[in-house]
């Protein structure tokens, strides 16, 4: 059997959508037909997006994205102001992205594949697998020990996910983050709120009921799902205009969504998310929200249909073409970054 630092030698490579311009092969692909022309169309949507500047842009995550390679890609986004707030599961921003910032990293598992060995024999090694992609158990503990740490060091009451999060990237500010590229960090640096509405289901959930454990019956943090759909209904209300860039579907692409209705419940006339780009492998038949195409969300009111795009493909292989088609037209630097996180209430530390 092959051993832990064996396995762990060849670390994922996060791809770069600055260094090659895409645009000529996303514009052909439009003459083409099936999903290229469908990939062509969210491009020049996404395009849209960014050169409108009544536009907040929403991202939402879904799926094992940052271990997969597309970390510099969203963060590029933050960086160049084509992210306006970012709504995700757990699993993205902490076992993958903040589990980066402190210094470990994804490897590629072709030699454990290639050797037959079973994941029985990687549990004993400590090593955890994700489809083609291994991590270090006992690196991913530190992460969970981590966000006790954060959390001991805030105030005793209910938070949104946002502010955790924020006070998770100032936890890098302070320690320092060990990598170039972290969501996490620039998003904090750049005043980005990212939603978890799902927080718990994720390494930050094992820090939390550590923290919760030891506080006993004295005050303690708690996770807020209620005033995360509240605060980012808040940025619907103040920025009418949206547009939601969505990889993957689950709880990040019904709660982004699902702004607009609340908006409208708290007698405020948002429109329709004005745009809608949705990246997903997943089907339509069975009646699953992730498979469900952007037009049945028009029927509910979420989506206008004027600009609105599904793309049927596996996200690493779309992900790079679309943002970078948008990235190398450069409209977005006659963007300005709307840093929403000072609409929204501080964090404070206990």
């Amino acid at each position: 059997m092959l051993k832990k630092q064996e396995l762990l030698a060849t670390p994922i490579e996060h791809i770069d959508i600055t260094k090659t311009n895409v645009v000529p092969l996303v514009d052909a692909m439009a003459g083409m037909a099936f999903s290229a022309r469908d990939l062509a169309r969210a491009a020049e949507i996404t395009d849209r997006m960014v050169r409108d500047q009544d536009c907040g842009i929403i991202l939402c995550l879904a799926g094992s994205l940052i271990s997969a390679g597309l970390k510099k890609v969203f963060v590029d986004a933050i960086r160049c102001n084509m992210v306006d707030a970012i709504v995700s599961t757990g699993a993205n921003i902490v076992d993958q992205d903040f589990f980066e910032a402190l210094g470990y990293k994804h490897y590629i598992a072709a030699e454990a594949l290639k050797s037959g060995m079973h994941d029985a024999d990687l549990r004993e090694l400590a090593i955890d697998r994700i489809y083609d992609t291994l991590i270090d158990e006992d690196e991913l503990r530190v992460c969970d020990d981590t966000t006790k740490i954060i959390a001991d060091e805030l105030e005793g009451r209910p938070h949104s996910s946002r502010e955790f999060i924020r006070a998770m990237g100032a936890y890098l500010d302070k320690h320092g983050c060990k990598t170039a590229d972290s969501i996490v960090y620039e998003a904090y640096k750049r005043e980005v709120p990212i939603f978890v509405p799902a927080f718990s289901d994720c390494s930050a959930g094992f820090g939390l009921v550590a923290h919760q454990h030891a506080r006993g019956d004295q005050p303690k943090v708690a996770i807020d799902s209620a005033k995360d759909f509240y605060e980012l209904t808040q940025l619907k209300i103040a920025n009418p205009t949206t547009g939601l860039f969505m990889i993957g579907g689950g709880v990040p692409k019904n709660f982004a969504q699902d702004i607009v209705v609340a908006a409208d419940i708290l007698g405020h006339e948002a429109p329709m998310h004005k745009y809608a780009v949705q990246i997903t492998v997943a089907d339509v038949r069975d009646g699953a929200l992730s498979g469900s195409t952007l037009k049945e969300a028009s029927s509910w009111g979420k989506v206008d249909l004027a600009y609105e795009q599904m793309v049927y493909s596996e996200a690493t292989m779309a992900v790079p073409l679309i943002m970078g088609y948008a990235y190398h037209k450069g409209h977005w630097k006659q963007r300005t970054g709307r840093e929403w996180n000072k609409l929204l209430s501080p964090v404070t530390v206990g």
